[in-house]
């Protein structure tokens, strides 16, 4: 039963003025446009493979553990740079191409191992790794942003948070495991597309969580599913076991955009009051969920190749998001149209509005370690490089366009960008 909960993101249920089933993981594929384009019912789920995968474990039949077809070379390469996962410039690129894809999998066997977890908790190697990869294969490889690679990024960012000296002194085996595993599966089964998206095409994920956190229940939900099928913590007892499901939701959720405000509010009043008490495991706890939040959005504060590189994948989903609703004469969602949304302008408020305002903070919390600085450092280097490249671009349009008129977007992000 407990397989239920997973792979069911694919789905837009054909109802009475709602739009057509919509399978997203062929998005691309032409030759299903057509279909989908007369609204014949297209008997495909998003997640068919993961459904497949679970019908196999219910039958008790071990699926086979990735295969690591590299050569010496390449698993050399991958072996030192997981001996500087703790550095900030870690390219998490490089190492999933190392990895021959999987980046995940590797980099949460490393750190299980290297902060004590297998042990401590008396975890099954095998089962262990059969979780990671189950894990691995319900990110969507085709999605150019929320993928397994993405996962990764955030576990290793949260492996660097965790070694923070103000947070690592007070961490039990329970906050790290909890930490990593929540930062790995956070946007697990994730469709690409946004809560917007999904409650306006009336899909079911929206009706089952009431439109509230849809994509964040949805992905602690199978994290759940996957944790149980797998029976990874089934030698602990009862109450551990749901304790630390609960706690993963409570991180999950934490990662909603939607309650940004919400975090910051509460994390301003806890810095300004000084009444942290990380002896406490709320206040553990609460840290743990801004630790999560920060590593989830801190590609503008990497280096700029892979601070970039994010950039432009996230904008792409965007675009692909829009591109959609175009199709479907749904109204186009903010941040998704590609003729008015540029990747510079979209960065800049991201940038603006919220990444700063919650790194400042954290960077208040940890005292300005040399991780905090660095990030903070990268992010107004990287913001800079946004703005002359959009500058650039409104030149460009200008000399193109006679009227010399900026497309809304821009000139409001400007106007943001200039006002103190």
């Amino acid at each position: 039963g407990d397989a239920r909960v997973r792979g069911q993101t694919g789905v837009v249920s054909e109802r009475r003025g709602s739009y057509p089933f919509i399978d997203f993981r062929l998005l691309n594929n032409t030759a299903l446009s057509g279909e989908v384009g007369t609204k014949k019912k297209v008997k495909r789920l998003l997640s068919f493979q993961r459904y497949f995968h679970a019908s196999r474990l219910l039958r008790g039949i071990v699926p086979q553990a990735s295969l690591y077809l590299l050569d010496e070379d390449y698993l050399g390469q991958a072996r030192h740079m997981l001996s500087k996962v703790g550095m900030w410039d870690f390219d998490i690129f490089l190492f999933d191409r190392l990895t021959n894809g999987n980046s995940l999998v590797t980099l949460l066997c490393h750190l299980f191992n290297v902060h004590g977890l297998i042990h401590h908790f008396q975890l099954d190697m095998v089962t262990l790794h059969r979780f990671f990869v189950m894990v691995q294969e319900d990110y969507h490889s085709q999605n150019p942003y929320h993928n397994a690679v993405h996962a990764a990024d955030v576990t290793q960012a949260m492996h660097c948070y965790l070694r923070e000296p103000k947070l690592a002194s007070f961490l039990t085996p329970s906050d790290i495991m909890l930490g990593l595993l929540a930062a790995a599966a956070h946007d697990v089964d994730h469709p690409g597309v946004n809560q917007p998206f999904l409650i306006k095409t009336k899909h079911h994920l929206a009706s089952l969580y009431q439109n509230v956190s849809v994509l964040e229940n949805h992905h602690w939900r199978s994290t759940i599913g996957m944790l149980r099928e797998s029976r990874l913590l089934a030698h602990l007892p009862k109450e551990v076991t749901q304790d630390i499901e609960q706690q993963l939701g409570s991180l999950i959720l934490a990662t909603d955009i939607n309650r940004q405000n919400e975090f910051l509010i509460r994390l301003k009043s806890h810095l300004d009051n000084q009444d942290l008490r990380l002896e406490d495991a709320q206040d553990r706890h609460f840290m743990l969920q801004i630790a999560l939040k920060c590593a989830d959005i801190c590609n503008p504060c990497r280096v700029w190749d892979l601070s970039k590189q994010w950039s432009e994948r996230v904008c792409e989903e965007f675009y692909r998001q829009g591109d959609l609703e175009q199709k479907f004469e749904l109204e186009i969602s903010p941040l998704c149209n590609q003729q008015k949304d540029t990747v510079p302008s979209i960065q800049i408020g991201f940038m603006t509005y919220i990444v700063e305002p919650l790194f400042e903070r954290w960077a208040q919390f940890t005292g300005n370690t040399p991780l905090s600085e660095n990030m903070l450092n990268h992010l107004r280097r990287n913001k800079a490089k946004w703005r002359s490249l959009l500058h650039k671009q409104h030149s460009s349009s200008r000399s193109n366009d006679h009227s010399g008129q900026m497309t809304g977007s821009q000139e409001q992000t400007l106007n943001e960008e200039e006002t103190p």
